[in-house]
């Protein structure tokens, strides 16, 4: 599944968020790091989830640039 996520700098590093998979966080000092831990941290929130019998929330979340 491609879930979108949300990366923003946060401070000296990067911290990175999925919208559809509440509670699956990441950081990382560098765009590309938070990258790889986000991926990791949805693997294992889903086995979790699947692990607990839980239902994996379907990819719904839209991310798109708007001009201002």
């Amino acid at each position: 599944m491609r879930y979108a996520v949300v990366i923003e700098k946060a401070g000296d590093n990067y911290s990175a968020y999925v919208p559809d998979l509440p509670g699956c966080i990441a950081t990382g000092a560098s765009v590309p790091e938070v990258e790889r831990e986000l991926r990791e941290a949805i693997r294992f929130h889903i086995e979790g989830l699947e692990a607990d019998g839980l239902p994996v929330p379907v990819p719904s979340a839209v991310a798109e640039y708007v001009e201002a």
